[in-house]
């Protein structure tokens, strides 16, 4: 056979992925906001898939944790509640903090390229007229695993990573507390004071913030950008 003319196989998105894809979209976007129920007729008839179609792109949204799916009730958009929040950033804390006083250490009290790199992209998705909320929140985590990235120990990336999902679904819930300019200010601040004094507890207070906000309770310790 004419090694031009050989079978081979195309990586094409399935219906499956292409409707996970914009399910993911529009959680990360707010449009479906947490705790909202996913009614399976309503979406399938939307998106002119069959129920199966559906239950599997759900199944794959609950194991990125953005959707609960409760046996008999259906699916819902999933959401943190205090109780779940706090352990998260406690953990969350202690390896960014952790992580960020390696790098500052190792790099002579300053920050690798590859975090100030990841600070731009943050900020151009933030200034972009044309950019999502998704991509801000994706722009958002690549900033904060950068930072991670940066103290060069394998074991707290590893375990960083594994808080990946539940990150996602702060901020999804950040979304309507927490405006671009303020995305923007609140991060060129935490990288001029770990370059200009080395304090690593603005990390801290930079992690509370957010914590906050999403709670509902300002963090008087922290100054305000």
């Amino acid at each position: 056979m004419n090694g031009a003319a050989e079978a081979r196989t195309l990586d094409r998105p399935s219906v499956v992925d292409a409707l996970v894809d914009a399910l993911r979209s529009r959680i990360m976007s707010g449009e479906l906001a947490p705790g909202i129920a996913l009614r399976e007729e309503a979406l399938s008839t939307a998106y002119q898939v069959s129920r199966h179609t559906l239950r599997a792109a759900l199944r794959v949204l609950a194991r990125e944790g953005l959707v609960e799916i409760v046996p008999n009730r259906g699916a819902t958009v999933a959401r943190l509640d205090a109780d779940e929040l706090a352990p998260l950033f406690e953990f969350r804390t202690a390896l960014e903090v952790e992580a960020c006083r390696l790098a500052l250490d190792r790099n002579g009290g300053k920050l690798p390229a590859t975090v100030h790199d990841a600070l731009d992209a943050l900020v151009r998705s933030c200034r972009s007229r044309l950019s999502q909320w998704d991509e801000i929140a994706d722009a958002h985590a690549r900033f904060h695993e950068s930072l991670v990235a940066a103290g060069e120990s394998p074991r707290i990336e590893e375990a960083y990573k594994r808080l990946a999902r539940e990150l996602s679904l702060f901020l999804v819930q950040l979304r309507p507390v927490w405006s671009r300019r303020r995305m923007v200010d609140h991060h060129r601040s935490l990288v001029r004071d770990l370059e200009a004094i080395g304090d690593v507890e603005a990390l801290r207070r930079h992690v509370a913030d957010g914590r906050e906000a999403v709670q509902g309770k300002p963090n008087v310790a922290s100054p305000s950008h």
